[in-house]
């Protein structure tokens, strides 16, 4: 069984940047597409990136893209997010999940089958 943990959140002020870290255990994630998700207060869950672990091929919402960089590193399990330009929007819990299809749906978050508890992430000045 995948598992997933989420690091690396926090409290950052506008324009920032900030990096979080996806560590997965229990699996071979060469199997898996990784994403991103987030959900801020009053909000549902959105699906901001994703990354086919086999073959790097990566995605992202329009709300994140040339602001936010995922990547992978296979040898060590585990999936980064890079958040540069950072803005109050980007104040969320945020989660990592996997999906055993090698499918990157950022709006499908019900073909995701193994998620991380979630990290804070504030954006505050």
């Amino acid at each position: 069984q995948l598992q997933l943990v989420e690091s690396g959140g926090g409290t950052v002020q506008p324009g920032g940047s900030l990096r979080l870290s996806c560590s997965a255990s229990g699996d071979t994630v060469d199997r898996y597409a990784i994403g991103w998700f987030r959900q801020a207060p009053g909000k549902e869950r959105e699906g901001i990136s994703c990354v086919v672990m086999r073959d790097g091929s990566m995605h992202y919402a329009d709300s994140v893209k040339a602001r936010f960089t995922i990547s992978r590193d296979n040898n060590k399990n585990t999936v980064h997010l890079q958040m540069t330009d950072v803005k109050s929007d980007d104040t969320a819990v945020y989660y990592c999940a996997a999906n055993p299809y090698r499918l990157c749906v950022l709006r499908d978050r019900q073909i995701f089958d193994f998620w991380g508890q979630g990290i804070q992430v504030t954006v505050s000045s």
